[in-house]
Protein backbone atom coordinates (compact mmCIF):
# COMPACT_ATOMS: atom_id res chain seq x y z
CA UNK A 1 0.00 0.00 0.00
CA UNK A 2 2.52 2.43 0.75
CA UNK A 3 4.60 1.78 -2.32
CA UNK A 4 1.11 2.48 -4.71
CA UNK A 5 0.97 5.95 -2.40
CA UNK A 6 4.30 6.64 -3.07
CA UNK A 7 4.11 6.46 -6.74
CA UNK A 8 0.64 8.37 -6.58
CA UNK A 9 2.53 11.17 -5.43
CA UNK A 10 5.01 11.13 -7.47
CA UNK A 11 2.93 11.21 -10.18
CA UNK A 12 1.08 14.12 -8.91
CA UNK A 13 3.89 16.20 -8.50
CA UNK A 14 4.84 15.45 -11.73
CA UNK A 15 1.41 16.52 -13.01
CA UNK A 16 1.70 19.80 -11.02
CA UNK A 17 5.63 20.65 -11.90
CA UNK A 18 4.60 19.47 -15.64
CA UNK A 19 1.54 21.98 -15.70
CA UNK A 20 3.44 24.75 -14.22
CA UNK A 21 6.46 24.46 -16.82
CA UNK A 22 4.07 24.14 -19.82
CA UNK A 23 2.30 27.18 -18.47
CA UNK A 24 5.46 29.06 -18.44
CA UNK A 25 6.63 28.16 -21.35
CA UNK A 26 3.32 29.01 -23.22
CA UNK A 27 3.14 32.57 -21.39
CA UNK A 28 7.27 32.86 -22.55
CA UNK A 29 6.29 31.83 -26.28
CA UNK A 30 2.85 33.95 -26.22
CA UNK A 31 5.06 37.23 -25.00
CA UNK A 32 8.00 36.41 -27.66
CA UNK A 33 4.92 36.26 -30.40
CA UNK A 34 3.53 39.38 -28.84
CA UNK A 35 7.11 41.25 -28.70
CA UNK A 36 8.01 40.25 -32.83
CA UNK A 37 4.38 40.98 -34.04
CA UNK A 38 5.06 44.59 -32.36
CA UNK A 39 8.25 44.66 -33.67
CA UNK A 40 7.41 43.61 -37.51
CA UNK A 41 4.00 46.06 -37.06
CA UNK A 42 6.64 48.83 -36.10
CA UNK A 43 9.46 47.56 -39.48
CA UNK A 44 6.30 47.35 -41.17
CA UNK A 45 5.00 51.21 -40.35
CA UNK A 46 8.86 52.90 -40.36
CA UNK A 47 8.69 51.47 -43.91
CA UNK A 48 5.87 52.79 -44.64
CA UNK A 49 6.93 55.93 -43.18
CA UNK A 50 10.10 55.99 -45.59
CA UNK A 51 7.99 55.25 -48.36
CA UNK A 52 5.85 58.55 -47.12
CA UNK A 53 9.08 60.72 -46.55
CA UNK A 54 9.98 59.93 -50.38
CA UNK A 55 6.65 60.67 -51.29
CA UNK A 56 7.51 63.89 -50.16
CA UNK A 57 10.74 64.15 -52.41
CA UNK A 58 9.24 62.86 -54.94
CA UNK A 59 6.20 65.46 -54.68
CA UNK A 60 8.79 68.59 -54.55
CA UNK A 61 10.52 67.52 -57.33
CA UNK A 62 7.19 67.26 -59.35
CA UNK A 63 6.11 71.32 -57.87
CA UNK A 64 9.82 72.38 -59.09
CA UNK A 65 9.52 70.74 -62.34
CA UNK A 66 6.09 73.13 -63.14
CA UNK A 67 7.02 75.89 -61.14
CA UNK A 68 10.96 76.01 -61.43
CA UNK A 69 11.48 79.07 -59.08
CA UNK A 70 9.10 78.37 -56.71
CA UNK A 71 10.78 76.94 -53.37
CA UNK A 72 7.76 78.04 -50.96
CA UNK A 73 5.41 75.31 -51.99
CA UNK A 74 2.74 77.81 -53.59
CA UNK A 75 3.28 79.83 -50.37
CA UNK A 76 4.50 83.47 -50.40
CA UNK A 77 8.25 84.25 -50.01
CA UNK A 78 8.10 85.13 -46.77
CA UNK A 79 6.89 81.94 -45.16
CA UNK A 80 9.43 80.25 -44.61
CA UNK A 81 8.04 76.39 -44.11
CA UNK A 82 7.76 73.92 -43.00
CA UNK A 83 5.14 72.77 -45.67
CA UNK A 84 2.68 69.66 -43.87
CA UNK A 85 0.89 67.81 -46.46
CA UNK A 86 -1.69 64.65 -45.91
CA UNK A 87 -0.35 61.04 -47.28
CA UNK A 88 -3.63 58.92 -48.37
CA UNK A 89 -3.39 55.29 -49.00
CA UNK A 90 -5.02 53.45 -52.49
CA UNK A 91 -8.44 53.87 -50.68
CA UNK A 92 -8.19 57.49 -50.40
CA UNK A 93 -7.72 57.45 -46.32
CA UNK A 94 -5.03 59.75 -44.74
CA UNK A 95 -2.72 57.25 -42.85
CA UNK A 96 0.19 59.70 -42.24
CA UNK A 97 1.53 63.06 -43.63
CA UNK A 98 5.53 64.19 -44.78
CA UNK A 99 6.68 67.73 -43.78
CA UNK A 100 8.92 69.70 -46.43
CA UNK A 101 12.01 72.20 -45.57
CA UNK A 102 13.43 73.15 -48.71
CA UNK A 103 16.61 75.34 -49.08
CA UNK A 104 16.84 77.55 -51.54
CA UNK A 105 19.83 77.89 -54.15
CA UNK A 106 23.07 80.03 -53.14
CA UNK A 107 23.52 83.30 -55.48
CA UNK A 108 23.89 81.68 -58.93
CA UNK A 109 24.25 78.20 -57.73
CA UNK A 110 20.95 75.89 -59.13
CA UNK A 111 21.01 73.18 -56.87
CA UNK A 112 17.82 73.35 -53.72
CA UNK A 113 17.87 70.92 -51.33
CA UNK A 114 14.60 69.12 -50.33
CA UNK A 115 14.55 67.38 -47.09
CA UNK A 116 10.84 65.69 -46.22
CA UNK A 117 10.48 64.11 -42.75
CA UNK A 118 7.31 61.30 -43.15
CA UNK A 119 5.36 59.30 -40.52
CA UNK A 120 2.24 57.42 -40.10
CA UNK A 121 -0.82 58.99 -37.96
CA UNK A 122 -0.66 55.65 -35.68
CA UNK A 123 3.45 56.13 -35.22
CA UNK A 124 3.84 59.21 -35.36
CA UNK A 125 7.11 59.21 -33.22
CA UNK A 126 8.43 57.01 -35.71
CA UNK A 127 9.84 59.43 -38.34
CA UNK A 128 11.88 58.81 -41.16
CA UNK A 129 13.92 62.14 -42.66
CA UNK A 130 14.97 61.69 -46.74
CA UNK A 131 17.23 64.59 -48.02
CA UNK A 132 17.84 65.37 -51.47
CA UNK A 133 19.41 67.85 -54.28
CA UNK A 134 18.48 68.42 -57.60
CA UNK A 135 20.13 71.07 -59.99
CA UNK A 136 19.64 72.11 -63.36
CA UNK A 137 22.75 71.45 -65.39
CA UNK A 138 24.18 74.56 -66.65
CA UNK A 139 26.47 74.96 -70.11
CA UNK A 140 29.04 75.31 -67.75
CA UNK A 141 28.98 71.56 -67.39
CA UNK A 142 32.17 71.55 -69.79
CA UNK A 143 35.84 72.19 -69.52
CA UNK A 144 35.48 73.16 -73.45
CA UNK A 145 32.62 73.89 -75.50
CA UNK A 146 32.86 75.65 -78.66
CA UNK A 147 30.33 76.07 -81.47
CA UNK A 148 32.71 75.48 -84.40
CA UNK A 149 36.05 73.34 -85.20
CA UNK A 150 38.51 73.00 -83.27
CA UNK A 151 42.07 71.91 -83.13
CA UNK A 152 44.16 70.59 -79.57
CA UNK A 153 47.69 70.82 -79.91
CA UNK A 154 50.12 67.90 -78.68
CA UNK A 155 50.89 69.94 -75.89
CA UNK A 156 48.03 70.78 -74.61
CA UNK A 157 46.40 68.52 -71.85
CA UNK A 158 41.99 68.74 -71.04
CA UNK A 159 40.72 68.25 -67.35
CA UNK A 160 36.73 67.59 -67.82
CA UNK A 161 34.16 67.28 -70.33
CA UNK A 162 35.26 68.54 -74.30
CA UNK A 163 32.47 69.03 -76.99
CA UNK A 164 32.32 70.90 -80.28
CA UNK A 165 29.85 71.24 -82.72
CA UNK A 166 32.30 70.93 -85.22
CA UNK A 167 34.85 69.03 -86.10
CA UNK A 168 37.91 68.05 -83.86
CA UNK A 169 41.65 67.59 -84.14
CA UNK A 170 42.84 65.95 -81.27
CA UNK A 171 46.62 65.44 -80.48
CA UNK A 172 46.31 66.19 -76.47
CA UNK A 173 45.12 63.98 -73.90
CA UNK A 174 41.98 64.21 -72.09
CA UNK A 175 40.91 62.42 -69.17
CA UNK A 176 36.98 62.75 -69.72
CA UNK A 177 34.70 62.00 -73.17
CA UNK A 178 35.73 63.97 -75.95
CA UNK A 179 32.43 64.41 -77.75
CA UNK A 180 31.71 66.48 -81.22
CA UNK A 181 28.38 67.04 -83.21
CA UNK A 182 29.33 65.96 -86.75
CA UNK A 183 30.47 62.43 -87.80
CA UNK A 184 32.37 64.19 -90.55
CA UNK A 185 34.04 68.20 -91.80
CA UNK A 186 35.35 69.60 -94.05
CA UNK A 187 39.19 70.25 -92.13
CA UNK A 188 40.95 73.84 -92.69
CA UNK A 189 44.61 74.62 -93.34
CA UNK A 190 45.00 76.20 -90.54
CA UNK A 191 44.27 72.87 -88.53
CA UNK A 192 47.30 71.10 -90.01
CA UNK A 193 45.63 69.24 -93.30
CA UNK A 194 45.16 70.28 -96.35
CA UNK A 195 42.21 72.18 -97.18
CA UNK A 196 38.96 70.82 -98.44
CA UNK A 197 40.31 67.51 -96.75
CA UNK A 198 36.58 65.01 -95.30
CA UNK A 199 37.75 64.48 -92.04
CA UNK A 200 36.23 62.08 -89.32
CA UNK A 201 34.18 64.28 -86.50
CA UNK A 202 37.61 63.49 -84.34
CA UNK A 203 40.41 62.70 -85.42
CA UNK A 204 44.27 63.02 -84.47
CA UNK A 205 47.46 61.63 -82.38
CA UNK A 206 45.98 62.51 -78.96
CA UNK A 207 44.01 59.90 -76.69
CA UNK A 208 42.86 58.05 -75.13
CA UNK A 209 40.70 57.07 -78.48
CA UNK A 210 38.04 55.03 -76.19
CA UNK A 211 36.83 58.79 -74.85
CA UNK A 212 36.02 60.15 -78.83
CA UNK A 213 31.71 59.96 -79.64
CA UNK A 214 30.74 61.62 -82.52
CA UNK A 215 27.75 62.34 -83.70
CA UNK A 216 26.67 63.84 -80.49
CA UNK A 217 23.60 66.23 -79.83
CA UNK A 218 24.72 70.15 -80.68
CA UNK A 219 24.62 72.47 -77.90
CA UNK A 220 22.69 75.22 -78.59
CA UNK A 221 24.53 78.76 -78.22
CA UNK A 222 20.98 80.87 -78.54
CA UNK A 223 20.49 81.56 -74.98
CA UNK A 224 23.37 83.64 -74.43
CA UNK A 225 21.74 86.56 -75.83
CA UNK A 226 19.07 86.84 -73.15
CA UNK A 227 22.05 85.70 -70.14
CA UNK A 228 24.16 88.77 -71.38
CA UNK A 229 20.72 91.25 -70.93
CA UNK A 230 19.60 89.48 -68.05
CA UNK A 231 23.43 90.34 -66.37
CA UNK A 232 22.70 94.14 -67.30
CA UNK A 233 19.22 94.33 -65.71
CA UNK A 234 20.40 92.65 -62.82
CA UNK A 235 23.55 95.41 -62.21
CA UNK A 236 21.21 97.67 -61.51
CA UNK A 237 23.15 99.23 -58.19
CA UNK A 238 19.35 99.37 -56.84
CA UNK A 239 18.99 95.81 -57.09
CA UNK A 240 22.67 94.83 -55.77
CA UNK A 241 24.63 95.27 -58.90
CA UNK A 242 27.04 97.29 -60.20
CA UNK A 243 26.69 98.85 -63.67
CA UNK A 244 29.33 100.78 -65.76
CA UNK A 245 28.99 103.14 -68.70
CA UNK A 246 31.47 103.76 -71.21
CA UNK A 247 34.52 105.02 -69.91
CA UNK A 248 34.86 107.81 -72.68
CA UNK A 249 38.68 106.66 -72.90
CA UNK A 250 39.56 103.31 -73.92
CA UNK A 251 37.68 101.09 -71.54
CA UNK A 252 37.89 99.55 -68.06
CA UNK A 253 40.02 97.76 -65.57
CA UNK A 254 38.59 95.60 -63.00
CA UNK A 255 41.33 94.60 -60.53
CA UNK A 256 39.72 91.68 -58.30
CA UNK A 257 41.16 91.67 -54.41
CA UNK A 258 40.79 88.64 -52.29
CA UNK A 259 42.37 90.34 -49.12
CA UNK A 260 39.28 91.81 -47.47
CA UNK A 261 35.70 89.88 -46.40
CA UNK A 262 33.90 90.78 -48.06
CA UNK A 263 36.00 90.73 -51.56
CA UNK A 264 36.47 93.60 -53.56
CA UNK A 265 37.36 95.02 -56.45
CA UNK A 266 38.65 98.18 -57.71
CA UNK A 267 37.60 100.16 -61.51
CA UNK A 268 40.22 102.39 -63.21
CA UNK A 269 39.80 104.29 -66.46
CA UNK A 270 42.26 102.53 -69.17
CA UNK A 271 43.24 105.82 -70.83
CA UNK A 272 46.12 104.79 -73.22
CA UNK A 273 46.73 101.25 -74.84
CA UNK A 274 49.68 99.68 -76.55
CA UNK A 275 49.62 98.14 -79.92
CA UNK A 276 51.12 95.42 -81.56
CA UNK A 277 51.72 93.65 -84.67
CA UNK A 278 49.44 90.58 -85.54
CA UNK A 279 47.10 88.10 -87.04
CA UNK A 280 44.05 86.59 -86.44
CA UNK A 281 42.55 83.40 -86.68
CA UNK A 282 41.81 82.08 -90.29
CA UNK A 283 43.36 85.71 -91.68
CA UNK A 284 45.92 86.15 -94.00
CA UNK A 285 46.71 89.87 -92.91
CA UNK A 286 48.29 91.30 -90.26
CA UNK A 287 46.78 94.65 -87.89
CA UNK A 288 47.64 96.17 -85.08
CA UNK A 289 45.03 95.40 -82.16
CA UNK A 290 45.26 98.03 -79.27
CA UNK A 291 44.70 95.94 -76.30
CA UNK A 292 47.69 96.25 -74.06
CA UNK A 293 47.35 98.86 -70.87
CA UNK A 294 49.74 101.49 -71.46
CA UNK A 295 47.99 104.21 -68.53
CA UNK A 296 45.91 104.01 -66.42
CA UNK A 297 43.05 106.66 -63.93
CA UNK A 298 42.65 106.66 -60.84
CA UNK A 299 40.67 104.19 -59.29
CA UNK A 300 37.47 103.77 -57.64
CA UNK A 301 36.96 100.63 -55.20
CA UNK A 302 33.80 98.82 -54.75
CA UNK A 303 33.07 95.60 -52.48
CA UNK A 304 31.50 92.76 -54.08
CA UNK A 305 28.10 93.10 -55.75
CA UNK A 306 25.91 91.72 -53.45
CA UNK A 307 23.38 89.89 -56.48
CA UNK A 308 26.72 88.97 -57.80
CA UNK A 309 26.31 90.89 -61.16
CA UNK A 310 28.63 93.30 -63.07
CA UNK A 311 27.96 95.07 -66.30
CA UNK A 312 30.24 96.96 -68.03
CA UNK A 313 29.28 98.70 -71.74
CA UNK A 314 32.98 98.85 -72.89
CA UNK A 315 36.13 96.98 -73.21
CA UNK A 316 37.59 95.80 -69.96
CA UNK A 317 40.49 94.37 -69.15
CA UNK A 318 40.56 91.82 -65.60
CA UNK A 319 42.52 90.50 -63.23
CA UNK A 320 43.33 89.71 -59.79
CA UNK A 321 42.29 87.85 -56.48
CA UNK A 322 38.68 86.87 -56.39
CA UNK A 323 36.90 86.54 -53.07
CA UNK A 324 33.36 85.83 -53.80
CA UNK A 325 30.99 84.80 -56.61
CA UNK A 326 30.33 87.29 -59.47
CA UNK A 327 29.69 87.35 -63.17
CA UNK A 328 31.22 90.13 -65.48
CA UNK A 329 28.74 91.26 -68.98
CA UNK A 330 30.22 93.47 -71.60
CA UNK A 331 27.69 95.54 -73.92
CA UNK A 332 27.14 94.99 -77.55
CA UNK A 333 30.75 94.78 -79.37
CA UNK A 334 32.85 94.75 -76.51
CA UNK A 335 35.41 92.17 -75.36
CA UNK A 336 36.81 91.48 -72.20
CA UNK A 337 40.76 90.86 -72.06
CA UNK A 338 42.75 88.67 -69.34
CA UNK A 339 45.08 91.15 -68.16
CA UNK A 340 47.14 89.36 -66.04
CA UNK A 341 46.47 86.02 -63.16
CA UNK A 342 42.58 86.02 -62.16
CA UNK A 343 43.24 83.26 -58.74
CA UNK A 344 40.40 82.28 -56.33
CA UNK A 345 40.70 83.02 -52.51
CA UNK A 346 40.21 79.34 -52.59
CA UNK A 347 38.96 76.66 -55.78
CA UNK A 348 36.08 75.32 -53.46
CA UNK A 349 32.87 76.66 -55.33
CA UNK A 350 32.98 79.88 -53.04
CA UNK A 351 34.86 81.61 -55.33
CA UNK A 352 33.70 81.97 -58.84
CA UNK A 353 34.13 84.28 -61.61
CA UNK A 354 32.22 84.67 -64.95
CA UNK A 355 33.46 86.67 -67.66
CA UNK A 356 30.62 87.07 -70.91
CA UNK A 357 31.91 89.11 -73.69
CA UNK A 358 29.61 89.59 -76.26
CA UNK A 359 32.72 89.29 -78.73
CA UNK A 360 35.61 88.11 -77.45
CA UNK A 361 37.95 87.10 -74.45
CA UNK A 362 41.62 88.04 -75.19
CA UNK A 363 45.12 87.03 -73.96
CA UNK A 364 46.93 90.62 -74.73
CA UNK A 365 50.67 90.46 -76.18
CA UNK A 366 52.37 91.67 -72.58
CA UNK A 367 50.45 88.69 -70.47
CA UNK A 368 52.71 87.01 -68.27
CA UNK A 369 55.14 84.32 -69.17
CA UNK A 370 53.37 82.07 -66.88
CA UNK A 371 49.67 82.97 -67.05
CA UNK A 372 46.56 81.15 -64.26
CA UNK A 373 43.15 82.29 -64.83
CA UNK A 374 40.33 80.64 -62.68
CA UNK A 375 37.08 81.47 -64.26
CA UNK A 376 34.31 80.67 -66.43
CA UNK A 377 34.71 82.29 -70.06
CA UNK A 378 32.01 83.03 -72.26
CA UNK A 379 32.47 84.55 -75.98
CA UNK A 380 29.01 84.68 -77.40
CA UNK A 381 29.50 86.00 -80.91
CA UNK A 382 33.56 85.84 -81.00
CA UNK A 383 36.22 83.50 -79.51
CA UNK A 384 38.36 83.46 -76.37
CA UNK A 385 41.62 83.47 -77.93
CA UNK A 386 45.36 84.92 -78.41
CA UNK A 387 46.45 86.80 -81.43
CA UNK A 388 49.65 85.82 -83.33
CA UNK A 389 51.96 87.72 -82.83
CA UNK A 390 55.59 87.23 -84.57
CA UNK A 391 58.21 85.46 -82.90
CA UNK A 392 56.30 85.95 -79.31
CA UNK A 393 56.61 83.10 -77.02
CA UNK A 394 55.27 82.38 -73.72
CA UNK A 395 55.60 79.54 -71.40
CA UNK A 396 52.56 78.34 -69.89
CA UNK A 397 49.01 78.70 -69.28
CA UNK A 398 46.86 77.40 -66.65
CA UNK A 399 42.75 77.16 -66.57
CA UNK A 400 40.80 76.21 -63.89
CA UNK A 401 37.45 76.53 -64.68
CA UNK A 402 35.39 76.47 -68.08
CA UNK A 403 36.19 77.87 -72.44
CA UNK A 404 32.71 78.44 -73.87
CA UNK A 405 33.81 79.71 -77.24
CA UNK A 406 31.07 80.46 -80.73
CA UNK A 407 34.26 80.83 -82.95
CA UNK A 408 37.68 79.53 -83.41
CA UNK A 409 39.85 79.28 -80.23
CA UNK A 410 42.97 79.39 -79.79
CA UNK A 411 45.88 80.41 -77.08
CA UNK A 412 49.22 78.73 -79.30
CA UNK A 413 49.76 79.05 -82.91
CA UNK A 414 51.98 76.29 -84.64
CA UNK A 415 53.83 75.68 -87.57
CA UNK A 416 52.97 73.41 -90.32
CA UNK A 417 54.91 70.86 -88.72
CA UNK A 418 53.91 71.52 -85.11
CA UNK A 419 55.60 73.02 -83.31
CA UNK A 420 54.45 76.09 -81.40
CA UNK A 421 55.55 79.44 -82.77
CA UNK A 422 53.46 82.11 -80.75
CA UNK A 423 51.73 82.00 -77.83
CA UNK A 424 51.81 79.27 -75.21
CA UNK A 425 54.12 76.46 -75.35
CA UNK A 426 52.05 74.40 -72.73
CA UNK A 427 48.32 74.77 -71.97
CA UNK A 428 46.28 72.78 -69.21
CA UNK A 429 42.50 73.28 -68.97
CA UNK A 430 41.11 71.69 -65.16
CA UNK A 431 37.29 71.75 -65.11
CA UNK A 432 36.31 72.95 -62.22
CA UNK A 433 33.26 70.72 -60.75
CA UNK A 434 31.51 73.14 -58.73
CA UNK A 435 30.53 74.79 -62.21
CA UNK A 436 28.13 72.12 -63.08
CA UNK A 437 25.44 72.82 -60.86
CA UNK A 438 26.59 76.27 -59.11
CA UNK A 439 27.96 78.29 -62.72
CA UNK A 440 28.15 82.28 -61.96
CA UNK A 441 25.53 84.14 -61.87
CA UNK A 442 23.24 84.87 -65.08
CA UNK A 443 25.28 81.56 -66.58
CA UNK A 444 22.63 79.68 -69.05
CA UNK A 445 21.66 76.80 -67.18
CA UNK A 446 19.32 73.35 -68.22
CA UNK A 447 15.65 73.88 -68.17
CA UNK A 448 15.28 70.31 -65.87
CA UNK A 449 15.99 69.91 -62.61
CA UNK A 450 18.17 65.94 -62.54
CA UNK A 451 19.12 64.78 -59.32
CA UNK A 452 22.10 64.92 -57.99
CA UNK A 453 21.81 63.19 -54.35
CA UNK A 454 19.27 61.16 -52.20
CA UNK A 455 19.86 59.94 -48.91
CA UNK A 456 18.13 58.67 -45.89
CA UNK A 457 19.98 61.11 -42.32
CA UNK A 458 19.19 61.12 -38.49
Amino acid sequence: MRKKFLRGNILLFVLIFGTISVSIIAVGLTGYGISENRASVKKFNRELAFQVADAGVNYYRWHLAHAPADYWDGNASTTPGPYVHDYKNKDGAVIGQYSLQIATPTLGASVVTIVSTGWLNEQPNSKVKIKARVGFPSLTDYAFLTNTDVWIGDTEVTHGKFHANGGIRFDGLADAPVTSAVATYTCKSFHGCGAGQVKDGIWGQGGPKSLWSYPMPAKDFTAITAKLAEIYTNSDPAKGGIRFSSSGQQGWLLRFSSSTTPGQLTAYKVTATDCYKAKDVGGSSYFWPCIDIKTLGTGTAYDMPANGYIFVDDTVWVDGGVNGRAVIGTGVGKSIILNGNILYKAKNGEHVLGLMAEQNVLIPHNSPNYLEVDAAMLAQNGATKRYYYPGDMKESLYIFGSIITNKLWTWSWVSGGGAVVSGYRNTNSTYDENLTFAPPPGFPVGSEYRLLSWEEIK
